[in-house]
């Protein structure tokens, strides 16, 4: 699995002009499912979202996770993060997984960082056309990989 995880002030996503899911201060995760991800790969990318220390402690430094701050998060199921454009100008989704497996693995993501303890864990609706609004704070960008590649 891959996740782009974003600090933010707020975060929407929104479906037909109705807001889906809704955040205050956390994070959004855009989440992609390779093909043969399992639910290992989901758990491990939820508890890194959940344990990463990138809000700033009382010095200014990023030593706090979404549980020390109590924030929120907006997860957003992104097959595109799949994409490979390493060769031409078109993007491959080769490795993407499946519609049917890919929900499967987004919504065991959603769920560990329930059971991890982070308060308001909001979602986009997947397979639709989504609209993502953020305010990046910092900016605040990680990526994040179960198989470690980078």
């Amino acid at each position: 699995m891959r996740a782009v995880v974003q600090r933010v002030s707020f975060g929407q996503v929104t479906v037909d002009e109705e807001i889906v899911g809704k955040i205050e201060a956390g994070v959004v995760v855009l989440i992609g499912a390779e093909k043969g991800d399992l639910t290992k790969d989901a758990f491990y990318i939820a508890d890194k979202i959940t344990h990463l220390r990138i809000f700033e402690d009382d010095d200014g430094k990023m030593n706090r996770s979404l549980l020390d701050t109590g924030g929120e998060a907006l997860v957003v199921s992104q097959f595109t993060l799949l994409g490979d454009a390493r060769k031409g100008r078109r993007p491959a989704f080769i490795k993407a997984e499946a519609p049917e497996q890919a929900e499967q693995r987004c919504e065991e993501v959603i769920s560990r960082l329930k059971d991890n303890g982070i308060k308001n864990v909001e979602s986009g609706r997947f397979r639709t056309d989504m609209k993502v609004r953020l305010e990046n704070n910092g900016p605040i960008t990680i990526l994040l990989d179960s198989k470690k590649t980078f």
